[in-house]
């Protein structure tokens, strides 16, 4: 029936225009396009467009070669690996392409050696498939195509353009009413999405859409013909409030999908704080926590950015109860607070300032700088002294008492943050491999550091020192050298020892990832049995921007258990 309807719209667009569906010269130049099918922009079965329709690629001769041209012609830096055997599902329709033969360096898919368009011996259980990088490569330019389409969408694209036969109007103003558009639809095509409540004796419909996103309306609306769009850092807010309003749940997934792949695309953190005042808004819970985790492995880099300042009060609530943050030490995370309060102004009622002063974890601030700190004149000591005093106290008290005689000991304000001061961590920055196995396992090269830390923060372990060696491993000979097996590289390695009995100290120890030339946090590691696995794209939360220019920072983080 819902082809029926469709193949109805297109018949009476035809018609006016004098050319049929099966007029070659009228009809869009696809050839040889390709896309992915799976849950991620990046992965996916293989599919190239062909003959007016999809079809897959078998496995028989799919290698990293093939791999390259497909990520390429997507817009993607490059492959990450080859998916043989059908693992993003078996599609439906013609297998096109079979024993492919590329070079690697061709623009097109279609462009390498193979049997002939359909001719194969395979099934659909050897569909190939392929994990692309999202690097350095990906700009605010870069587009994510979305297809969710089932057939004719060339077609309906080209009516929706024409406005050929349109019998409903939809009124798109901003808030204020000074700016307005109009769009002439099919009612029909509407009718498809039930939320949007259209009648048969409907005409017309006005939507309050933000003046910022006018520009991205007309794509929306093609979206609701042909199940196709392409999604930018500039487009895919607006895509997603408009998909918001007009109640399109499965363009809000994917775009939501395409959020995490965008988030680390912008080092201004304009976009980001963007997100998540719109995610605020919408109740997206998942897109808040998305930009808050990229934000606080980034904490150190927004508070030096332009954008500190303008991170709202339910923003900066949220990013201060977080253990997750990437900050030199607590010290410098409440100095940051008070620049943020100061120019704030009047904006923040002093109960707001109350309430972000506790979250400050006072107890976690060296004594020495806390001795320093009663005697400032800062806004918060002297907008709220006695909570200020109370936090400078238990700092002290923190210090001076065992643990086991400080009473509610289990809330947050004792665990530390993820604190990169140099006393606290270490840095390695050459992942080269050219060493030779001597230099490497007498420890003559840059991949090892050693280095000691207080067994503790508190001023009662200041003397106890622990031993570490951390190192990044490239090969299994590295690992094998030091007893160690490794299945994946590189992997990093925190080793802590000492002479003290710490038994009431546990060390849930870190490994930041970050671009060299960007300063950008993309992940941050736990340590399990001492090793630290760097996963790849496929299996990140964020995609990694520089696969191959980036730094390990190691971070002690010791607990009290």
């Amino acid at each position: 029936m819902v082809m029926y309807i469709l193949w109805t719209l297109l018949f009476f667009s035809v018609s006016a225009q004098r050319w049929t569906l099966f007029d070659e010269e009228s009809k869009p130049k696809r050839e040889g396009r390709v896309r992915l099918v799976g849950d991620q922009p990046s992965s996916g079965r293989v599919e190239i467009y062909h003959d007016g329709q999809w079809g897959t690629v078998c496995d028989d001769g799919w290698d990293m070669a093939e791999a390259q041209v497909v990520c390429r012609q997507l817009g993607f830096p490059g492959a990450i690996s080859v998916t043989p055997g059908g693992q993003y599902g078996e599609g439906s329709g013609s297998i096109w392409l079979d024993d492919m033969n590329c070079q690697g360096s061709e623009s097109l898919l279609s462009e390498c050696c193979f049997k002939g368009w359909g001719v194969t011996d395979c099934s659909h259980k050897e569909d190939a498939g392929v994990v692309c990088e999202t690097g350095t490569n990906i700009t605010s330019n870069h587009q994510f195509f979305l297809d969710n389409s089932l057939g004719l969408s060339d077609d309906l694209g080209l009516l929706f353009d024409s406005g050929d036969g349109c019998d409903f109007r939809i009124n798109v103003q901003d808030d204020s009413e000074e700016s307005e558009l109009s769009f002439c639809v099919h009612r029909m095509i509407l009718m498809f999405y039930p939320e949007l409540n259209i009648t048969d004796n409907s005409r017309n419909l006005t939507v309050d859409v933000s003046q910022t996103c006018h520009p991205h309306v007309s794509a929306f609306l093609r979206y609701l013909y042909t199940r196709q769009v392409d999604v930018s850092v500039t487009s895919a807010q607006c895509l997603h409030q408009l998909a918001f309003t007009f109640g399109v749940k499965k363009l809000m997934e994917d775009v939501g999908r395409a959020f995490t792949l965008l988030i680390p695309e912008d080092n201004t953190f304009q976009t980001q704080v963007s997100m998540f005042e719109y995610g605020v808004r919408t109740g997206d819970l998942v897109l808040q926590e998305n930009v808050l985790q990229y934000l606080s492995w980034n904490c150190e880099f927004l508070i030096s950015s332009p954008v500190w300042s303008s991170v709202s009060f339910h923003m900066m609530d949220a990013l201060l109860q977080r253990s997750d943050l990437v900050v030199k030490d607590e010290a410098f995370l409440l100095e940051a607070l008070e620049r943020w309060i100061q120019d704030k102004g009047d904006e923040l009622s002093s109960d707001q300032q109350a309430s972000l002063l506790n979250h400050i974890r006072f107890l976690l601030i060296p004594v020495d700088r806390l001795y320093e700190m009663q005697f400032s004149s800062s806004v918060l000591r002297r907008n709220h002294e006695k909570l200020y005093l109370t936090g400078l106290l238990r700092g002290f008290q923190f210090n001076a008492l065992p643990f086991s005689k400080i009473r509610n000991n289990t809330s947050s304000e004792y665990l530390p943050r993820i604190y990169t001061g140099d006393e606290w961590s270490v840095f390695i920055n050459d992942t080269t491999v050219n060493y030779q196995y001597h230099n490497y396992y007498y420890g003559q090269n840059n991949r090892m550091q050693s280095f000691s830390t207080p067994a503790h923060p508190s001023a009662l372990y200041r003397e106890q020192n622990v031993q570490w060696q951390a190192q990044v491993f490239l090969s299994s000979q590295e690992c094998s050298y030091y007893g160690i097996s490794c299945t994946s590289f590189p992997v990093a390695r925190l080793y802590g020892y000492s002479n003290q009995n710490l038994y009431t100290i546990r060390y849930s120890n870190r490994l930041i990832l970050t671009c060299k030339n960007e300063n950008n946090v993309f992940q941050v590691q736990d340590f399990k049995n001492d090793m630290a696995v760097i996963p790849d794209n496929s299996s990140m939360g964020l995609p990694n921007p520089c696969p191959d220019d980036y730094s390990f920072r190691f971070v002690v983080r010791p607990e009290y258990i």
